[in-house]
């Protein structure tokens, strides 16, 4: 299974969820046992020398890839989600997207001041939300040391709006 050349796994859906979108479907992934393990310990191994005490994972699918990367990594996870999703006090940041804004919160006690955190989600695209979310966990206290997804669009540019190390399993440059 080494070799193994996830992009097989897969699933390209042409105008998703709107016209003139290549959409990059990883529930076609995660539904083969063997390629969702390789996935999993391959994302593992580039993010564990940054250290991490916790991973942040982007509601929803960033819930997805972090919850098998912290049980291999042995650390917890932050969930960043949308507002009114997370009982008690918060700490929220709203973020500008294409056509419009959005906001993400984190309990107010998720983060110890200075802990390590890698920041998880499923597509890096223009970067707009991950740039918000290591905003927000900044803001909340943490070290932010990386950010790693299932997917890059290359193409996009959403690595450079991005002030930490970046690891992506897979890149299209669509």
């Amino acid at each position: 299974m080494s070799g193994i050349d996830l992009k097989k796994f897969i699933r390209e859906i042409p105008d998703f969820p709107k016209p003139g979108i290549l959409f990059y479907d990883i529930s076609t992934l995660m539904r083969n046992a063997d390629a969702w393990q390789m996935a999993t310990a391959r994302m593992a191994h580039a993010v564990a020398p940054w250290q991490p005490d916790q991973l942040a994972a982007i509601e929803s699918r960033g819930f997805l890839t972090a919850a098998p990367l912290a049980t291999r990594l042995g650390c917890g996870i932050i969930m960043l989600r949308k507002p009114g999703k997370l009982p008690g006090e918060t700490i929220s940041h709203s973020y500008d997207l294409e056509y419009g804004s959005d906001s993400l919160h984190i309990q107010s006690d998720a983060v110890k001041p200075g802990q390590r955190v890698v920041v998880t989600d499923d597509l890096l695209a223009t970067g707009g939300t991950l740039a918000a979310s290591i905003d927000l966990l900044r803001k909340a206290g943490a070290d932010v040391v990386g950010a790693s997804v299932m997917v890059e669009l290359t193409g996009l540019g959403g690595r450079n709006r991005l002030d930490v190390p970046v690891h992506s399993l897979l890149t299209y440059a669509e």
